[in-house]
């Protein structure tokens, strides 16, 4: 069997051309060089989360669109649930911090349901585009022995078009926060959502993620036809989403959380994340506060409140996307070096291949499978 290969421009994933809109016409494609158009207004200072006035069509830049408004009670009832959980955590006895262990232990528990938050946000905000399916159950990716060798070991733009055997013999799993699959596209997104990526800075945690979330992506397509009433998709993209909005790096598979409304094609998921995490961050600062009082004796005053006139616009953010790297390239020394040779070439990889050329629903045929870091969609 041949294996079809292609080679990115800098910073770039190509996509496939099986793509189709749902009145069956081929949409727009960028240039040949690979390169995304990239949407009419994205950087803009400022968005409007709380009593905004409808935007012109021609000023959106996706065909879908949320508005705080219309989400608040279910963002306030996953914020409520998340601070009861952080409130009733039990610490453990600490002779160095002694009475203070109470407040070490929310900020522990703070860290963890905070992603938590993030996911079942982005999950709820996303079932707004019709067109997208949101998996969250039992998410348990293979990480497929030929996969991890094959990512590891070669260049990742030479394994552009496999599709690996879900079921063929593994080497452990990883469980993503979130897998998004948007049917008209038959794109489907591996999300992994970070509160923060600060701590990944100095250390080899975010190359092993990234290397796990690219095994998993060779395997998603059968996996999800097996698992997932035979739901089907040709290209597969990975995504790190930083929480704090640091500079990403598209080039190499990390977006700020303030990038997330080009991943879901809907306009305002930013902006609601913003508000969720500005009224999550009120009532963690106000357990904090009451919990530091009684730690230093001062049970008599109130615990001072954020205002509630504290602005609730989206913060000022401008495009500061590091374009430096190549996009599809991803090599990662083995570790194993009991191995007699780190290439996996098309003949060993050809055995696990299956359903290449299964016909999608609509009865378009899909060419191979793409898989890459996530880029913003081409406008149709």
């Amino acid at each position: 069997m041949t294996t079809f290969t292609s080679i990115p421009s800098t910073g770039e994933v190509l996509r496939s051309t099986s793509h189709m809109n749902a009145n069956g016409s081929v949409p727009s494609l960028a240039p040949s060089t690979g390169s995304r158009h990239r949407p009419h207004g994205y950087g803009r200072d400022t968005i409007s989360t709380m009593h905004a006035v409808p935007e012109p069509a021609a000023l959106r830049r996706h065909p879908h669109l949320v508005r705080f408004a219309d989400v608040a009670d279910d963002l306030d009832l996953l914020i409520d649930r998340a601070i009861a959980a952080i409130a009733d955590g039990e610490p453990v006895e600490d002779e160095i911090l002694g009475h203070y262990v109470h407040i070490a232990s929310l900020v522990r528990a703070v860290s963890f349901r905070e992603g938590k938050l993030l996911e079942q946000a982005v999950e709820r905000l996303a079932k707004t585009n019709s067109n997208i399916t949101v998996l969250t159950q039992s998410l348990k990716l293979p990480l497929v022995k030929a996969a991890m060798e094959a990512v590891s070991g070669n260049d990742w733009s030479s394994l552009d078009g496999i599709k690996l055997d879900c079921e063929a013999p593994a080497k452990g799993s990883y469980t993503p926060d979130l897998i998004i699959v948007n049917r008209i596209r038959h794109t489907a997104y591996i999300l992994d959502l970070k509160r923060s990526l600060a701590s990944y800075g100095d250390t080899s945690r975010l190359e092993e993620l990234k290397m796990k979330m690219m095994a998993s992506a060779m395997v998603l397509p059968d996996w999800l036809y097996k698992h997932h009433k035979r739901l089907m998709v040709d290209t597969v993209e990975v995504a790190i989403v930083d929480g704090a909005s640091r500079p990403s790096n598209h080039a190499n598979g990390v977006w700020a959380l303030s990038e997330i409304d080009d991943l879901l094609e809907i306009d305002g998921v930013a902006a609601c994340m913003a508000q969720l995490r500005l009224r999550f961050g009120r009532k963690v600062q106000q357990l904090l506060e009451a919990e530091a009082r009684k730690a230093i004796g001062i049970r008599d005053q109130p615990v001072s409140l954020v205002p509630t006139g504290m602005a609730s616009s989206y913060p000022a953010i401008r495009s500061r996307i590091d374009l430096s790297g190549s996009s599809r390239s991803h090599s990662v020394v083995s570790q194993d070096e009991d191995r007699g040779s780190d290439d996996v070439g098309p003949d060993s990889i050809d055995r696990l291949n299956c359903g290449q050329d299964d016909d999608h629903e609509d009865g378009s045929k899909p060419t191979y499978i793409r898989v890459g870091f996530a880029r913003r969609p081409v406008a149709h």
